[in-house]
């Protein structure tokens, strides 16, 4: 499986980060709007990306919800027909969250920068810092830590959860 290391923060705004992005990237921007379907899996999260093209992608990933640097392990699979596979999907395993978003996305060496503005929770930045086979996590940590510093993303603006689960707080019932 694929790794990296990767961090999510809330941001102001797209437009205040983008500048410090594109100064420490090497290519981009590039925007990318992006519908993920997430369905039922024990092991860790499924999602069905769509593009505005029309062509998707099936990712599997597992990941700790902590909020500081962490690993992820993905894999990733080219869909040609991904409306018939969300709704295959949906069937066996049932939907567990929706989310759109708009994606900027800046590389800065082995490093995926994302600006991505969430429908219905607003602003964030990820860093996804792609990791080798051999490679063990503390060189991908510290890379993180590094562009944080310089894109000005402060320790307690990270948060520990995928953006479903968010939305999924935003729907929850409350205990009055």
């Amino acid at each position: 499986m694929a790794r990296n290391i990767e961090i999510k923060a809330r941001i102001v705004s797209v437009e205040a980060l983008r500048p410090l992005a594109a100064a420490v990237a090497d290519r981009g921007p590039e925007s990318i709007d992006q519908d993920d379907t997430f369905f039922a899996c024990p092991q860790g999260r499924l999602k069905l990306r769509v593009f505005a093209n029309g062509m998707g992608e099936l990712i599997f990933y597992q990941r700790d919800d902590t909020a500081g640097p962490k690993a992820s392990f993905y894999l990733r699979t080219p869909v040609p027909d991904p409306d018939g596979l969300r709704e295959t999907l949906a069937h066996a395993y049932g939907v567990t969250g929706r989310v759109r978003k708009q994606r900027i996305l800046f590389l800065a060496g082995r490093t995926r920068i994302h600006l991505d503005r969430v429908a219905h929770l607003g602003d964030f930045a990820e860093l996804e810092v792609v990791l080798s086979d051999e490679e063990d996590t503390a060189s991908g940590i510290a890379e993180a830590h590094a562009l944080m510093h310089r894109l000005g993303i402060a320790e307690d603006a990270l948060i520990e959860t995928a953006y479903v689960d968010l939305l999924a707080g935003l729907t929850a019932p409350t205990d009055a």
